[in-house]
């Protein structure tokens, strides 16, 4: 027999009518498979499966294969939108599997949800702990994801005594405050929790409420608030007993430029989160993508004076050698703004210029807009903006003109994490004081500045 039934809606034990929230016809059909003793419960939606990340936000995200439940509850634990964790509880209760097809696609397999991860008990009686870049070809995580509208919330230098994180948690939960990540000093002498950024202030009213005393006394030195925060998070069942993972993750930030305001790892070993700012977000999700190589290394490009007799060489040696480098380096160059001393033209979109028509595009009003690119007049404060508010973790500005204006801009590029790659002689071998900055802004954010190709041709040699 085919049986339809309605899903989402819902009554409550006193009868009254409601709903079951989000991805409530998710859960209702788990809740019937369950009772049926079906065979497996299909989710038709409108991606082709669980993505390794956001595709809005990480464009080089792919479909999962397969997942465990564990590790798809804990996707959906830190944001994923395709699941919610409850709607996989039915199915494990019976070991149901669990497809994530899409309905605008039915050839495609999608993602099967099925099985449990090994416990911590289980994993713990191996003790043989292996570098996950060892295990050739082996992916330790599954998928990142990310919690946005995020709040740190912090009790610091408590000298009140013991069950100090108990009273916290205590007061977290009269007041209804859902708690998303907590660390704390062993000493209880600091405690921060992640929550709802909407609930942040609700939850600094509750604890100045439970520790009102020792705050009069000041035995407790502050509370605070810090909003615009995200959770990133990495998960799979591959990082137990798998060393190197998390510093690949943290590494893959830092490179980035992204700051990393709290850190926490599951028991269970299936997920590393850490909070950063909402700002950095994107690019922390797209800077783990890479190092975990679930996609290319992509390099968001500008290049200065690309019509020059330096600058077109360099683009067609780009040109030339870009599939190359795609296929043998598995990096991929994207061209956000070319410009020359007059006109700059800036991309439409994450795919960047076409190398093609560059030379057209600086030169033709029409065919910028027949493309839709933004073609304006040069604008280092435009360039500045354009590369600053790029998601890509890896981004380039390719200077080869020979200009001092430009080289003024060299230390805040690089304080903002940007890499410069120049074969101008004017910030390397120009003014001491700037020539002095300029290396502190690099040694402080870590980007590189490539001057190595300011040699011969008369100009100076720098060693």
């Amino acid at each position: 027999p085919v049986v339809v039934v309605t899903g989402f809606v819902a009554t409550t034990a006193e009868g009254v009518p409601t709903t079951l929230k989000r991805s409530g016809s998710d859960y209702s059909a788990t809740i019937f498979a369950k009772l049926t003793d079906a065979a497996r419960v299909t989710m038709w939606k409108n991606t082709n499966g669980v993505y390794t990340a956001d595709p809005r936000r990480v464009p080089e995200a792919f479909p999962i294969e397969s997942l465990k439940y564990d590790e798809a509850m804990e996707l959906a634990y830190f944001g994923a939108q395709v699941l919610h964790p409850s709607a996989m509880e039915p199915c494990i209760d019976k070991s149901i599997p669990v497809y994530v097809r899409n309905i605008f696609n039915p050839a495609f397999p999608g993602t099967v949800i099925q099985g449990r991860s090994a416990t911590l008990k289980d994993v713990n009686t191996q003790q043989k702990v292996k570098n996950w870049k060892s295990k050739s070809g082996e992916i330790p995580i599954k998928g990142i994801t990310s919690v946005d509208k995020t709040a740190l919330v912090t009790l610091e230098g408590a000298s009140a005594g013991s069950n100090v994180a108990g009273r916290f948690m205590n007061a977290m939960d009269r007041s209804g405050i859902n708690v998303l990540i907590i660390t704390q000093a062993s000493s209880e002498y600091s405690i921060t929790v992640a929550v709802p950024e909407n609930e942040g202030q609700k939850a600094i009213d509750a604890l100045e409420d439970a520790f009102e005393l020792e705050l009069s006394r000041s035995t407790i030195n502050s509370l605070s608030l810090v909003t615009g925060m995200a959770i990133v998070a990495i998960v799979g069942e591959g990082m137990a007993l798998t060393s190197g993972v998390s510093a690949t993750f943290m590494s893959s930030l830092a490179n980035a430029n992204v700051n990393i305001r709290l850190i926490a790892q599951g028991s269970s070993e299936r997920q590393v989160a850490v909070v950063v700012s909402a700002d950095d977000a994107s690019r922390a999700l797209r800077a783990a993508h890479m190092a975990f190589t679930l996609s290319a290394t992509t390099a968001s490009i500008a290049v200065l004076g690309s019509t020059g007799d330096i600058g077109s060489v360099l683009m067609k040696q780009i040109q030339g050698r870009e599939k190359c480098l795609l296929k043998d380096l598995n990096v991929q160059l994207i061209m956000t703004c070319a410009a020359n001393s007059r006109k700059m033209v800036i991309a439409k979109d994450i795919n960047g210029l076409d190398m093609d028509k560059i030379s057209d595009l600086l030169i033709d009003d029409e065919t910028c807009t027949r493309t839709e690119n933004f073609l304006t007049n040069t604008d280092m404060n435009k360039v500045t903006e354009i590369m600053e508010q790029d998601v890509n973790p890896n981004r380039v500005i390719i200077d080869c003109t020979n200009n001092e204006a430009v080289a003024e801009f060299y230390e805040e590029w690089l304080s903002k994490g940007i890499n410069i790659i120049s074969p101008s002689p004017n910030a390397a071998a120009g003014d001491l004081t700037r020539f002095k900055s300029i290396c502190e802004a690099q040694a402080l954010s870590g980007a590189n500045w490539q001057y190595e190709s300011s040699v011969g041709s008369a100009l100076p040699i720098i060693t």
